[in-house]
């Protein structure tokens, strides 16, 4: 499974419904990507970055082909040059050393 983060504030000043109207719209189109697994949405509670969006992937190969796609260019760009600053992308995968989830039991 590879996680993919996608951090960033949100500019001052910006209109909040119509960023969210975009963001929804946008979320539906990497939906659609087949071979996406999940998206999560977390705010950071301390603050910055304000906003942290993982998305799951099966492997680095499905990644890879979606962060060339046409639907990734145009979602980061307009988040680029309309609603977010200090935009951070960072690609994680298994470790090595723990390469599956540890649960307690319960």
């Amino acid at each position: 499974m590879i996680e993919v983060h996608l951090a960033y504030d949100i500019k001052p000043g910006i209109d909040e419904q119509v960023y969210f109207e975009w963001l929804k719209k946008e979320i539906l189109k990497v939906l659609k990507a087949q071979k996406i697994v999940e998206i999560r949405a977390n705010r950071n509670i301390k603050g910055n970055p304000e906003v942290l969006v993982v998305a799951l992937w099966e492997n680095l190969e499905d990644w890879t082909e979606f962060s060339q796609s046409e639907a990734w260019r145009s979602l980061t760009n307009t988040l680029q040059q309309s609603f977010a600053a200090n935009i951070r992308i960072e690609v994680w995968g298994p470790s090595p050393f723990l390469p599956t989830t540890l649960r307690p039991h319960k």
